[in-house]
């Protein structure tokens, strides 16, 4: 029996940066809900713009927000990660002398840039629906950091591959998307995230059900008996799942949850 389904979001359930869910799967959600199976949303996303996007049901779903370097539901928050200020500071000086990258700033109750870039503040605003502050000097903040993440518009990993090699050992870095490349305190995944939840609540990966299409998925698909990898997912996602949903433009996870529905 499945007690709990875990999914992540951009690439996955929309199109990366979309605002918009498919309005079914809010339905879907509380009728999951009523026969006591819990939900989560697993995303890179901060939690503000996890419950911005399921607001209709933002009281009954879990947030595993910012790669899992937050764990929270509405209106509370039950873990959050943080990462070493001196490392955030070498990696960001790192990021800057590559030229080309931006760099968003998350800590627990917003995001940062101190990026000149209009473009990218409008989407990160009104696309991923994040709380962003733009400040001088990124660097100068003191509020703790849960989650760095490197932006180009393509070639993510090709330009961030010196930064991956300086800090492979001291952080978590992983793939997000195409233009995503984030990187968290040691140990912080969507899996850990999850594997979390599911002591909390006594329930085996056994009985988890859990979507994705990015690197920074495998974690969360090896701790559900039930993965699946959307159509659209890289090669690498399809090998990690058991299962192949259809695409996000084709609403995939929403078709296998009306199945087990």
């Amino acid at each position: 029996m499945i007690k709990l389904i875990v999914s992540d979001v951009d690439g996955t359930i929309v199109p990366d940066g979309s605002p918009d869910i498919n309005p079914e799967y809010f339905e879907v959600i509380k009728k999951l809900r009523e026969k006591g199976i819990q939900f989560a949303i697993a995303s890179g996303r901060p939690w503000a713009s996890v419950e911005t996007a399921f607001y209709p049901v933002k009281e009954k779903i879990f947030y595993i927000a910012d790669n899992g370097a937050y764990i929270g539901c509405h209106g509370r928050s039950l873990y959050e990660f943080a990462i070493d200020q001196k490392l955030v500071k070498k990696a960001i000086d790192m990021g800057r002398s590559q030229g080309d990258l931006e760099i968003v700033y998350a800590a627990a109750d917003g995001d940062f840039i101190d990026s000149k870039d209009d473009a990218l503040y409008k989407w990160l605003t009104e696309g991923y629906k994040f709380h962003v502050t733009r400040v001088e000097d990124i660097t100068k903040l003191d509020v703790p950091c849960i989650k760095l993440s490197f932006y180009k518009k393509e070639n993510i990993e090709e330009a961030t591959r010196g930064i991956y090699e300086e800090f492979k050992n001291d952080l978590k870095i992983t793939c997000a998307g195409d233009m995503w490349m984030d990187c968290m305190a040691l140990g912080v995944n969507k899996g850990n995230a999850v594997k979390m939840i599911q002591e909390s609540l006594g329930i085996l990966p056994e009985e988890t059900m859990a979507f994705g299409d990015q690197l920074n998925d495998i974690e969360m698909l090896g701790q559900a008996y039930y993965s699946f990898a959307v159509a659209n997912a890289r090669e690498e996602v399809r090998k990690a799942a058991r299962f192949q949903a259809d695409s996000n433009g084709n609403n995939g996870v929403l078709k296998v949850l009306k199945q087990l529905l």
